[in-house]
């Protein structure tokens, strides 16, 4: 395990900080989730992926870590999708919640401890809001609706870097708004012929956007957390907002560190659903192995911008490539040579650890897997890679892949794989033996389709991942 310090970037600090768990080896961390009322799309993949691997790490650091995503399940657009099909709008959303979970699960993204939803938090919710009210930062209007009295937060926009002033002068309130300021926001509409409602002290409505975290938060992991997680679209308002809310409540802080990744971009505009230019998860894993868009999404800084492109997904798997076939000749070596490794190995795991612990660095920690590799690949060409030496690296792959879990699943910590290849060409040497030529090349031939090459060779047939 590394002794090293990790270094988070903090956006609230907007600088590295070392990071420090409230409790010892036990990490809180919440992430915001996904409005459920359509498919997963590649720039949702990617905040997936990050936290993923973020959690990983944090756990492979020897931290007890309890995560908690949610999902708005109740939302003007859920509403407006589930008019348009004549159902209720809870249905639309637990087919949505459905999809996300399988595709998910098929980006081998490891299940939070919690997955909330709104409309299952409505007491929580409204609590908060009555607290928000007793403390004297919210107000209900004649409608029913709750709002937050922005003009009354001594410190707004810390997180953002937004000027409370600059936004009253440069906003304005809609002729039928009825709240008392501009910047103000709804913590709790009031209810519109045929949506969706709750009864509550104000009447009849529904949450707002923002109080839903801020109530899931509190109920689920305390008034201060560790981390708290999202795409840096969400800086503002969303999470300017939680904090406003929750700490107006609490007077403490609702977490320590932010962390923010950047958005997937398609001709210099983020991914979303209302710009109409997104790909979805379903479809882009139909055409590309899980491994294969894990790879694309985590070669490079989670901080940073990633411009999506089918030619950059065949880019990524096109190198992945290299390193899958040097994982199954390590997996497949028989040499004899009298290099134990020892020295690459422990260079590869120093850089990986090195580049993690400043802020999950996942680009530069995966250049020393392939570093690892490549070091691999001439001591095998060579003959001087002992056996020892073989499975040593194999236990470097496969430790630093527990991070990014980017190999071939079939063939991480079992030898199934080996166990189907050699009934194969177990089979395939019979075959040969009574002339089916055909079909032993047929044998051949699917095979260098799923990627694995059969060599037949003066001492039998060997099979290495192409």
């Amino acid at each position: 395990m590394s002794h090293l310090t990790l270094q988070i970037y903090n956006t609230m600090a907007k600088a590295k900080q070392e990071f420090r768990s409230i409790e010892d080896k036990k990490v809180r961390m919440y992430v915001c989730g996904v409005t459920v009322y359509d498919d997963v799309h590649m720039g949702h993949a990617r905040f997936m992926v990050v936290f993923d691997m973020v959690s990983r790490y944090l756990r492979y650091k020897g931290y007890d870590v309890t995560m908690a995503m949610n999902f708005t399940d109740v939302d003007d657009k859920i509403i407006k999708r589930a008019n348009e099909e004549n159902v209720d709008a809870l249905v639309v959303s637990r087919r949505c919640i459905e999809g996300f979970f399988r595709d998910s699960d098929a980006l081998r993204v490891k299940r939070a401890t919690f997955y909330p939803k709104a409309s299952e938090t409505i007491p929580e919710i409204i609590t908060m809001v009555e607290d928000i009210i007793n403390a004297g930062f919210g107000y209900v209007t004649p409608d029913g609706s709750v709002y937050f009295d922005v003009t009354n937060v001594k410190d707004y926009g810390k997180l953002s870097g937004n000027k409370l002033d600059e936004m009253i002068s440069g906003a304005r309130i809609e002729v039928d708004e009825i709240k008392r300021s501009p910047v103000d926001f709804c913590l709790w509409k009031a209810a519109k012929p045929g949506e969706i409602s709750w009864d509550s002290p104000w009447g009849k409505g529904r949450p707002g956007w923002h109080i839903e975290c801020s109530a899931m938060v509190r109920k689920l992991l305390g008034e201060t957390i560790d981390i708290h997680g999202g795409g840096n679209d969400l800086i503002f308002p969303h999470h300017e907002n939680e904090i406003l809310q929750s700490e107006s409540v609490t007077k403490k802080p609702l977490a320590n560190y932010w962390m923010h990744n950047g958005m997937l971009q398609v001709a210099d505009a983020k991914m979303s659903k209302s710009l109409k230019n997104f790909f979805s998860a379903k479809d882009v894993l139909a055409k590309f192995r899980p491994e294969e868009v894990r790879f694309y999404l985590l070669n490079t800084h989670y901080r940073g911008p990633l411009v999506y492109s089918e030619e950059a997904l065949v880019e990524a798997a096109t190198s992945l490539k290299r390193l899958h076939t040097s994982y199954g000749s390590l997996k497949g070596y028989k040499g004899n040579g009298d290099n134990n490794a020892l020295g690459i190995a422990a260079t590869a795991r120093e850089g990986f650890l090195a580049e993690m612990d400043d802020d999950l660095n996942s680009r530069g920690a995966l250049s020393y897997l392939f570093d690892l590799a490549r070091e691999a690949n001439r001591l095998m060409d060579s003959g001087e890679l002992s056996a020892a030496g073989a499975a040593d690296i194999i236990a470097m792959f496969e430790e630093m892949d527990s991070i990014f879990d980017i190999l071939p699943s079939q063939k991480k910590g079992d030898d199934k794989l080996d166990d189907v290849m050699v009934l194969l060409i177990d089979i395939r040497k019979e075959l040969r033996k009574r002339k089916a030529y055909d079909l032993s090349d047929m044998i051949r031939d699917r095979l260098a389709e799923a990627g694995i090459k059969i060599e037949d060779t003066a001492d039998g047939a060997k099979w290495k991942l192409l």
